[in-house]
């Protein structure tokens, strides 16, 4: 066991993860089902906003086919990446009311140990099947989230019930986890990678060695991890970060009020880097949190931005402010689906987009009636096959944790429910190939 331990903190200094962990470890790990072929996504995206919405300045018009966002509207700055998009509107999130409780089962849907995804987040259940390729199993940033400290009201990730995925609220701090091993040059970096290729041709080798004990039922897992640690080889082959190293970023404040959106800027394209060196391929990003305080001085706005969200229709001037905010977060989103659409799919074809899944979650619907039924998504990106984007369905009383079996099941997992299966469970009809 100590020999285990010894290795696994090597693997982790010199930046390799979990796919290089000891092989007996990795063996008698749980994992998710993967569905053995058809249309899949490569990479998860969640990108969260708080403070739930005002429906009739949210809400598309038209059909399936035809929608368009209404000038003036909350999604009117979608508009460029309208054809990358599927709107889903009219989900309930059952069990749940009110800001914190929409925050704690938005990517849950109040799941529990017992439950298939045992009560997880949607991010960190895809990453316990997706990680194990890529550096990190999952990267969390965020944009003041942490003023707060941890609670229900300002986490969304879950690695089980109750324990909290801490957002990375510093860009100074995520440019140093993803690019720190490289800051020394290219000698530097070459000495790293060297250290990197001997260590995993070490695994391969014990792996081959193992392979003629292991019996009919281990030796499919054996498999898939030779399989992950080729992956690993083909990477540091091709130049250890497979993309250029990016410059670091300016300092910044990360809870100045009036900084928020560079800070936002700045994780966002920290967040694309990370995705395009496939450093990992679940990737979050949290802006602030719910009952957030934030203040969108930006817009010329005095106001914070929860108490603009429960403002009613008969303050109209206060509402086109909220409605202002909306439409800032929404170009938020549609910088980052444009930025992914015209970024070439490593190695493959199309673009990342095309193959990536982002998902743009809010905690609440009507943010004045302070409800978590008729819960917005917006959902960005081919899935590699599995959405026909530019669509805009509707499901009306439905429980959201089918729309995260959806999701799942979009990343090739064969999970039939997401949360507690009394509230429904298989994906939502129609939305998925």
């Amino acid at each position: 066991m100590a020999r285990t331990l010894r290795r696994r903190d090597l693997l982790r200094s010199l930046g390799i993860g979990l796919v290089a962990a000891p092989f007996v470890d990795l063996l008698a790990r749980p994992r998710a089902s993967r569905a053995a072929g058809g249309a899949t996504a490569l990479r998860l995206v969640v990108f969260f906003s708080p403070n739930g919405t005002v429906p009739g300045h949210w809400t598309p018009e038209g059909g399936e086919a035809d929608f368009t966002f209404p000038a003036g509207s909350i999604l009117e700055p979608l508009t460029p990446v309208r054809d990358h998009l599927t709107i889903v509107g009219g989900l309930d999130f059952f069990g749940a009311d009110n800001h914190e409780g929409g925050m704690a089962a938005m990517l849950t849907a109040k799941g529990g140990a017992g439950h298939e995804s045992a009560g997880m987040s949607l991010d960190q259940f895809v990453a316990k099947e997706l990680g194990a390729s890529t550096r990190f199993a999952s990267l969390e940033l965020g944009v003041q989230t942490s003023a707060w400290g941890g609670n229900t009201q300002t986490r969304m990730s879950y690695s089980a019930p109750g324990q909290f995925v801490t957002p990375d609220d510093d860009p100074a701090h995520v440019y140093a986890r993803l690019f720190g091993d490289f800051s020394g040059g290219d000698e530097a970096a070459a000495k790293l990678k060297a250290r990197r290729k001997r260590v995993v041709d070490l695994l391969v080798d014990e792996a081959r060695d193992l392979r003629g004990r292991l019996g009919a039922e281990e030796r499919p897992k054996l498999e898939a991890h030779l399989e992950a640690l080729a992956q690993v080889e083909k990477g540091l082959a091709g130049g250890g970060l497979g993309c250029a190293l990016p410059d670091a970023p300016a300092a910044l404040s990360p809870y100045d009020n009036d900084a928020f959106p560079d800070v936002g800027k700045v994780q966002m394209d920290l967040l694309l880097t990370a995705l395009a060196c496939d450093m990992t391929r679940v990737a979050s990003i949290q802006f602030s949190h719910t009952v957030s305080p934030m203040v969108p001085s930006w817009l010329g706005i005095a106001e914070g931005h929860h108490s603009l969200s429960h403002i009613d229709d008969s303050n109209v001037a206060g509402v086109g402010q909220f409605v202002a905010a909306e439409r800032w977060f929404a170009e938020q989103f549609a910088y980052l689906v444009d930025k992914l659409a015209a970024t070439p799919e490593p190695g493959g074809e199309g673009s990342m987009l095309d193959n990536s899944l982002v998902l743009w979650a809010k905690e609440m619907g009507d943010s004045r009636a302070h409800v978590c039924k008729g819960v917005p998504f917006v959902l960005a990106g081919g899935a590699g096959g599995y959405l026909a984007p530019g669509r805009y369905l509707q499901y009306p009383g439905e429980s959201h944790g089918r729309l995260l079996v959806s999701i799942c099941q979009a990343m090739g997992l064969t999970n039939e429910s997401f949360g507690d299966p009394a509230f429904g469970t298989g994906p939502l009809a129609g939305l998925g190939a």
